[in-house]
């Protein structure tokens, strides 16, 4: 509770930049975490995580950053889509997987949508926010960490990828 506390409050902050140490610290690779899919499923992020490059964003219907961060997102999907799994992780405050689905089928979003109801990806990736991006290397490892509306998700991406 303490962690939705936390996301609630963090997200009223103004706009902070893209930061190179927040959260997750740079390097480490985050712990197993389970989720869920919007039918109810269980989701393990390791599945991804460790195997292939990876950028995640955690993100809600209801944040103004995640919003204006969201066509910087569609940009890498496009980009880097097929070498890198784009992971939203819908945190569980203040929405549910029904108003995750109906915010999808009015507006979509690039990459796959999870459900993060009991906060187990957001402890794992140690979250301060929603639009709060973490970009994993192949090996799982933790290269970049941003929080904001102003993130170069590209410059993201190619550390993922090494480029």
């Amino acid at each position: 509770m303490a962690g939705a506390l936390a996301l609630t409050v963090a997200v009223a902050a103004p706009p902070a930049a893209a930061q190179e140490q927040i959260g997750i610290p740079l390097g480490e690779t985050p712990p197993a975490a389970v989720v869920e899919d919007l039918d109810g499923n269980s989701v393990d992020l390791a599945q991804w995580v460790g195997k292939r490059p990876v950028l995640v964003e955690f993100w809600a219907t209801w944040c103004p950053l995640c919003a204006a961060l969201e066509p910087r997102l569609r940009q890498v999907a496009e980009r880097h889509g097929a070498e890198l799994e784009v992971l939203i992780v819908a945190v569980g405050v203040n929405q549910s997987p029904r108003s995750v689905r109906r915010h999808l089928d009015r507006h979509g979003l690039p990459g796959r949508v999870l459900w993060d109801g009991r906060g187990a990806a957001v402890r794992a990736f140690q979250t301060p926010s929603t639009s709060y991006v973490v970009a994993l290397d192949s090996a799982g490892r933790v290269v970049y960490t941003g929080l904001g509306e102003d993130q170069d998700l590209d410059a993201a991406a190619r550390k993922a990828l090494r480029r």
